[in-house]
């Protein structure tokens, strides 16, 4: 089992970009930037839950679980 994290698709869906989001989240571009990759294999558990009230969205929509 692989685990997603779905910003990339989120931001695409309401047409905000990477650079956008991370400015008013106030965290490094390339935080963002990371979290939107395929490549994520660590993640703090408080920036998902500031991704999660800033974007309005429950954990279980911003994460999920793929088969390999």
């Amino acid at each position: 089992m692989k685990i997603k994290i779905r910003l990339r698709e989120i931001l695409a869906e309401r047409n905000i970009s990477q650079r956008q989001f991370a400015l008013s989240m106030n965290m490094r571009i390339a935080t963002i930037n990371h979290l939107c990759s395929d490549n994520v294999d660590r993640v703090y558990i408080r920036t998902l839950e500031q991704i999660c009230e800033a974007l309005n969205v429950e954990i279980d929509e911003l994460i999920v679980s793929e088969k390999s």
